[in-house]
């Protein structure tokens, strides 16, 4: 079996969460920046065996997709360009922001640690991760 990598895709900056070989554990990976993102996944997957790629899909409260829906597709179609051989799924990333400042906030972290975007967008990547296995899981059971 291989990692699942989950992408929480923003304009500035880039959350990213990973599996454990046997899927089990969801681990905030890291958090990149936009610019710096494709570099970053070729060297990280360097040795590295990664079996799907999960990706956040901003949607509204009413399901609708958001407005930040048309930087995601283009940012897909790079992706699945960039790594043809991996699977590309799509997990509804509502309210992953404000769960995981919720974590952020529980966790018992200084203020000024608290105050960083940048662990909001890893800690969110590895909600949706979660999340997504979850959804796997069901899908195995019935």
């Amino acid at each position: 079996m291989g990692r699942i990598l989950a992408i929480d895709y923003g304009q500035k900056r880039v959350g990213l969460a990973v599996t454990d070989e046997m899927q089990i554990i969801a681990t905030g990976l890291d958090t990149v920046h936009v610019n710096d993102l494709f570099a970053y996944l070729e060297k990280y997957m360097e040795g590295k065996s990664i079996e799907k790629i999960v990706v956040g899909e901003p949607r509204n409260l009413d399901n609708t997709p958001s407005d930040s829906q048309r930087f995601i597709e283009p940012f897909i179609k790079k992706l699945k360009k960039h790594f043809p051989d991996i699977p590309v799924f799509r997990v509804d990333e509502r309210f992953t922001s404000k769960m995981a400042k919720d974590v952020i906030l529980s966790s018992g972290i200084g203020k000024k640690a608290r105050q960083k975007k940048e662990l909001v967008d890893k800690i969110s990547a590895t909600i949706m991760l979660q999340s997504f296995m979850q959804q796997q899981l069901m899908k195995e059971k019935y």
